[in-house]
Parts: structure tokens; sequence; C-alpha cells
């Protein structure tokens, strides 16, 4: 049989990872609990909203791209794809990197069915350019595209 010892380390040891899991910094037991409740409370909110948003996609025939951009050594690596594929897409992604002064060192594009691009870009001469500028470039240059 288990002691109550046992239980006892047992529960305070589980109460630990929850309390770790939810970043917590309650001390006693009662406050862990109700940090949990709260936390997971936010997380059901955040499904909900990202549920509405997929519904409402869908609806409208929205096209959501998947922009990536890593840093990787010499500059950047660019991974873009989109469900549908538009005429002018690549186009007005390539001019982005250009505003930007991004230069293209090596790229491949497909447009059969779906629209995938990975490239591989560095800055040019000037002012520094992080992944969050070059990721927005891109998504911008999505909904400015003319035939979409």
């Amino acid at each position: 049989m288990v002691s109550r010892e046992q239980k006892g380390g047992v529960l305070h040891e589980k109460l630990q990872i929850l309390r770790s899991v939810t970043h917590s910094h309650a001390g006693d037991n009662m406050s862990i609990i109700a940090d949990a409740s709260s936390y997971i409370k936010d997380l059901k909110q955040k499904i909900a909203k990202l549920n509405q948003e997929i519904a409402f996609a869908e609806h409208a025939n929205v096209c959501i791209p998947l922009v990536g951009v890593e840093v990787v050594e010499n500059g950047f690596l660019i991974n873009v794809f989109m469900d549908k594929c538009s005429p002018g897409l690549l186009g007005s992604i390539l001019e982005a990197f250009d505003e930007i002064g991004l230069s293209v060192l090596e790229a491949r594009a497909t447009c059969a069915g779906s629209f995938r691009l990975q490239a591989v870009g560095e800055e040019e001469a000037g002012d520094p350019i992080d992944a969050h500028a070059v990721e927005q470039a891109v998504i911008q240059a999505i909904k400015n595209c003319p035939s979409k």
C-alpha cells in the first residue's frame, strides 16, 4: 500500500509541475489550482478565437499565407506557402525584397495549384534588416498583389 506521505509527495510534485506549466508564482496549493484554472480559461478563449478566424477565412474563401523567415549565416531563409497561386504574386514578393534592400541569392518557386517560395536573401549595403521586417514585407506584398 502507498502511505499517506507518499501520496502527499506525489500530489506536491504534480502541483509543482502544474505551477511551472501555467507560469504561476503562487505558493499555496489553492492558488496554484486557481492560476491553472485561469490559464485554462485563457487557452480556451484563444482556441475559440482562432476557430472563429479559421471559420471566417473558410467561409469568405480567404487564402491565408504561411510565411516563415529564419536568420541564416549570411542573411535570411524565407519560406512562403499559399493554397492558391495568383498571377503576379512572385513578382510582387520580389519587388518587396528589393524595396527593403534584400538581394535574393537563390530562390525556388512553384505554382502548381498552390504557391510555394523558398528563397535565400542577404542584406544589401545600408540599414540592417531584421527577420520580422522581411516577414512583414512579404505579407504586405501578398496583400497588395494586384491579381489576388
